[in-house]
């Protein structure tokens, strides 16, 4: 198979520059959330929420210290309550040692203006202290209006965005196993528990510039890919993110390892992987630069560093 290469080795900033050019790619429009919107990657599928700056602001700013610091990437949702809430943010599990605590910044005040209803994001926190939320987070699967007088009322601060509910009622829809309180009810999406961990739904949140439901998209503000793999025809399939590296004369992106959570399925337009020649392939690349939307074709990057483990540009289509 053939892949053009390109004319010049292209720096981050030039690289950048021409693939927002080609808007003949795709069509280019400004983006009209008014909130910060976070992408939540997992197991079953990714979703993404539009947070309520405004409405309760000491809470996103919470909430987004620990995006910001990657402290939920490879966290596993700990419990799961048919038809009532899934429940994330707290733990993540290292082998040979067990469930790891995400580490908590000091309790946000409690801002409950927005009601429980289904779709919406709201803190976890101590029953009988209205401003104990720390990490942990729930969506509410249902119209919990129930939760709106319990406790001062649980902090709404978000909205799940598009069809991303159709994510988190398969992920209701998983079998859960009970291994105590830093797994009460924690979904597995195997055919059946066989006492590995690994098999619990995992995640990864991070802030993005516009919803998508696209499988592979780039942040050019921060330099952020996120994208799904699977790798050797369906040997491993996972979600993962990279960086771009800055003061390169090529355009190489870095692996972010603690980020790589394990999918169960696969999905249209996913990158590939190939051990045999050790390249990356992505069809169909979102770039969101400025307000500005382009789809850039056929990416492939070649394998160029074990240890970090990074990937260089080596073609597109134009």
């Amino acid at each position: 198979m053939q892949f053009m290469t390109l004319p010049n080795k292209l720096s981050f900033g030039r690289s950048i520059l021409l693939i927002t050019t080609f808007l003949t790619l795709g069509l280019a429009f400004a983006s009209s959330q008014a909130g910060t919107i976070v992408r939540f990657s997992t197991t079953m599928g990714d979703f993404s929420v539009e947070l309520l700056d405004d409405t309760a602001p000491l809470t996103v700013a919470n909430f987004l210290n620990y995006v910001n610091r990657n402290d939920y990437n490879g966290t596993y949702l700990h419990r799961v309550v048919d038809d009532f809430v899934v429940q994330g943010g707290g733990f993540r599990f290292e082998p040979y040692v067990g469930p790891i605590d995400v580490p908590a910044d000091p309790p946000v005040p409690n801002e409950f203006n927005v009601s429980n209803t289904r779709g919406t994001i709201a803190m976890a926190k101590i029953d009988g202290d209205p401003d104990s939320a720390t990490s942990q987070w729930f969506i509410n699967l249902t119209d919990n209006t129930s939760l709106d007088a319990d406790n001062g009322g649980f902090t709404v601060f978000g909205n799940v965005l598009g069809e991303g509910m159709v994510i988190l009622d398969a992920i209701d829809d998983l079998p859960v196993v009970n291994l105590g309180s830093k797994a009460s009810s924690a979904p597995f999406a195997s055919e059946s528990y066989d006492s590995d961990p690994g098999n619990f739904v995992y995640v990864n949140v991070e802030v993005v510039s516009r919803f998508s439901s696209a499988p592979s998209v780039f942040e050019a503000s921060s330099g952020l890919l996120l994208t799904t793999v699977n790798i050797d025809d369906g040997d491993q399939l996972i979600s993962m993110n990279f960086n771009a590296v800055s003061g390169t004369e090529d355009f190489v992106i870095q692996a972010n390892l603690e980020s790589v959570i394990w999918r169960r399925d696969t999905v249209d337009g996913m990158a590939s992987y190939s051990s045999a020649d050790e390249k990356l392939r992505i069809p169909s690349l979102e770039v969101n630069s400025n307000g500005t939307v382009v789809l850039v074709e056929n990416l492939v990057f070649a394998l160029s560093n074990r240890s970090p483990l990074q990937f260089t540009l080596e073609s597109y289509d134009q």
